[in-house]
This record gives structure tokens, C-alpha cells and sequence, in this order.
């Protein structure tokens, strides 16, 4: 499928991953929006796009370039969301693609002394955060019947463990049967719904860890480059094809 003129939000896109996500769409020609809780980093990621546009040699655009633009979003905030996909439409048109990536985890993550103020943040965040966007953009699909979800979990959605702890590995796992119901029941309409589920990545989210990760360690985990590319392999297949679930993790750490 060609993405070229298509809306594509994305949220938590002022770093990590929905960076590199956000800036892997644009050059398919995405007109891309978007959402996080801080401005500056967003901005950040608008900054960096024009740079690119207005050093890329004239010879070399393949397409017209679209832009990116950038708005507070807090997820877990059912006004700021519906604000957010209101001025989306209003700036950019219907939304065709939708990449939840907004996420979030603590330092304080076993049983013991996870606080429960804590938990509810996580929840709020990293599952009805999710819910919040589906809600918003799935109008538009249902209206085109065409789109594209990509929520983006890790591999404590699919095999809880100590090391994303109590309420991250919960909220992981709600967000990933959210979006198998949601497969299930939009497929008549062709909105695929897919969960990417990443091992360790080198984002921002590694600073919350309880023991900080070396610079050994990072070099060797995946980059959010390689998470970016697999969610275009997603979002480029043609509206027959639906990809449920892709597990993508360094090569040198086991998965059995």
C-alpha cells in the first residue's frame, strides 16, 4: 500500500521509537501528526524533519514532501485526546494510520513497593491511553473501511517478568487483548489492528530502570530505527493483509 498523502498519528513521538517512527512515515510521504506530554521534545522532532527536507537535494524528492506537525497529548486524558484528533482532522484530514507508542514504566515496579497511585498512572497510560486514541480515530477508518492500528507493547505483553515489573507487564497485556478484540471485531470494515511487541530497546524508558543499563548493554539491543521499520512493513501492506502480532528482539538475548 502506497502511504503517501495519508494521515498518520503518532503518540509519545518526541523521542525513541514514535520518533523514528514518525520520521520513517514522513519520508513514505505520510502527512504525520504528533502527540506527547512534552512539547519541546516534539518540536524537537519537527525541527529535525524540516532540516532534512530543506538539505535534501531537489533531484533526489521522489514525492511531495509532507509535513509533521506537533501538539501536546496526554493520552490518558479522554478531553486532551478528542482536542488532539479534532485539530488533526482539522490540519491534516482523516486519520489512516494510528501508532499508539505512548508508554510508560518507574523505577519502583515489584509488588512490594510498587505504590498504588503508581499502578493507576501505568494503567492510565499504557492500556486506556490506547483505548483513548482507538475510540478517537477509528470513526474515520470505519468510514473509509481502510486503516491501519500499530500499538506498540514489548515482549512483557506477551510473557510477564520481573523486569518490567507488576503494573507495566499488566498494562502490556490489556493493551494487547484491546487490540486482538478490536482486530476481531473491525476486520469487516478492513481497519487491521497489529501489536508489535519489541524486546529492549535503546529509548529514553531504560533511564526508569531500577539498575541502570550500561553502555555495553545499549549497543547491543535493538535501536528504534528497527522498530520503525517494522512498523512501515505493517502499515505498507496491501488492506488484504493483516499482521496480528510481529515479535521483534536483539539477536543476542533468547526468546523460548
Amino acid at each position: 500500500m502506497q502511504l503517501a498523502g495519508k494521515t498518520a498519528v503518532i503518540t509519545g513521538g518526541g523521542t525513541g521509537i514514535g520518533q523514528a517512527i514518525a520520521l520513517a512515515f514522513a519520508r513514505e510521504g505520510c502527512r504525520v501528526a504528533i502527540g506527547g506530554r512534552r512539547l519541546d521534545k516534539l518540536e524537537e522532532v519537527v525541527a529535525a524533519w524540516n532540516a532534512e527536507q530543506s538539505s535534501a537535494p531537489a533531484q533526489a524528492a521522489t514525492r511531495e514532501p509532507q509535513p509533521i506537525l506537533a501538539r501536546e497529548l496526554d493520552v490518558a486524558d479522554r478531553t486532551s485526546v478528542d482536542a488532539f484528533f479534532s485539530w488533526v482532522r482539522d490540519k491534516l484530514g482523516p486519520v489512516a494510520i494510528l501508532v499508539n507508542n505512548a508508554g510508560a514504566n518507574l523505577a519502583r515496579r515489584s509488588m512490594r513497593e510498587l505504590d498504588p497511585a503508581d499502578w493507576d498512572r501505568l494503567v492510565a497510560v499504557n492500556a486506556t491511553g490506547s483505548y483513548n486514541c482507538l475510540h478517537a480515530a477509528l470513526p474515520d477508518m470505519r468510514e473509509r473501511k481502510d486503516g491501519v492500528v500499530i500499538n506498540i507493547s514489548s515482549i512483557a505483553g506477551k510473557r510477564a517478568g520481573l523486569l518490567g515489573g507488576v503494573a507495566y507487564n499488566a498494562s502490556k497485556f490489556a493493551q494487547t487483548a484491546l487490540a486482538t478484540s478490536v482486530a476481531l471485531e473491525e476486520g469487516k470494515n478492513y481497519i487491521r489492528v497489529s501489536t508489535i511487541f519489541p524486546g529492549e530497546v535503546e529509548t529514553p524508558i531504560l533511564e526508569h530502570r531500577p539498575t541502570p543499563v550500561s553502555a555495553e548493554r545499549r549497543a547491543v539491543i535493538l535501536q528504534p530505527d528497527d522498530v520503525a521499520a517494522a512498523a512501515l512493513f505493517i502499515a505498507k501492506l496491501p488492506k488484504r493483509a493483516h499482521v496480528p502480532e510481529l515479535i521483534i528482539k536483539p539477536t543476542v538475548h533468547d526468546y523460548a
